[in-house]
């Protein structure tokens, strides 16, 4: 009996980390893909842009460092969700860790467009080849890569909300309206990323992809935060 009692305890424990974990990505989210391009991008303006950020690095750098730490929250975030639901069906939950690791990958790989930004304003010598109007243009070129390298990555993780959602749904751990988020949140992501890759100056964020998606990804947190998991109908 005290085994069983250890191991929810346990349970509870990551559910705690969890919504620690959720939260964090949320509000370094908000800073580094809302804040930051707002202060620095000027749509359609690749010298300005170049300007803003030559002018602000600290705050661009900022902005890196905001999503690595991120991308580690997502490593952690992703192992224990896929321990949590595991029990509930292994093959969906790892297929879940997967896809969200595949987009984890995805968004790592994508910071070097931001990287490769800042090597093009850090004046070294072998740059002077190019006019000044070619590096703003090369700036706009990776920062607009960076972009889509991010709506690619979001295709993993409406593929994770989905068997997330799923999972929370069958589990008999949370309230199934969770799981029905979860599912809206989905389709917004699906419908976000595969807009911006197939649709011509699709602007992404559109109220009625962000709102379900906002309400998923902060419900279930507080929920994990304040409530915890149902367990009692497990042994």
């Amino acid at each position: 009996m005290g085994t069983i009692e250890n191991h929810r305890e346990s349970i509870q424990r990551m559910a705690k980390i969890a919504a620690g974990l959720y939260l964090l990505i949320t509000v370094l989210a908000i800073y580094t893909h809302f804040y930051v391009p707002g202060e620095l991008i000027v749509a359609g303006d690749a010298t300005l842009t170049a300007k803003n950020i030559a002018a602000s690095q600290g705050l661009f750098r900022g902005g890196i460092f905001s999503e690595l730490l991120i991308l580690l929250s997502e490593v952690a975030l992703t192992i224990i969700l896929y321990v949590i639901f595991k029990p509930v069906n292994k093959t969906l939950s790892l297929t879940a860790a997967v896809s969200r690791l595949a987009m984890t990958t995805i968004h790592g790989f994508n910071v070097l467009n931001n990287i490769f930004v800042l090597i093009l304003l850090s004046g070294a010598g072998y740059l002077s080849v190019f006019e000044p109007e070619q590096l703003s243009a090369l700036v706009m070129f990776f920062l607009e890569g960076y972009k889509y390298g991010f709506g690619l990555g979001i295709v993993f993780l409406g593929l994770h909300a989905l068997l997330l959602g799923y999972l929370i749904y069958i589990s008999g751990y949370f309230p199934k309206v969770l799981g029905v988020l979860f599912g809206l949140a989905s389709l917004g992501y699906f419908v976000d990323s595969f807009s911006l890759l197939l649709i011509a100056d699709y602007i992404p964020g559109q109220p009625l992809v962000a709102i379900p998606i906002a309400l998923a990804e902060i419900a279930f947190p507080l929920w994990l935060l304040f409530k915890g998991i149902n367990l009692e109908h497990k042994d």
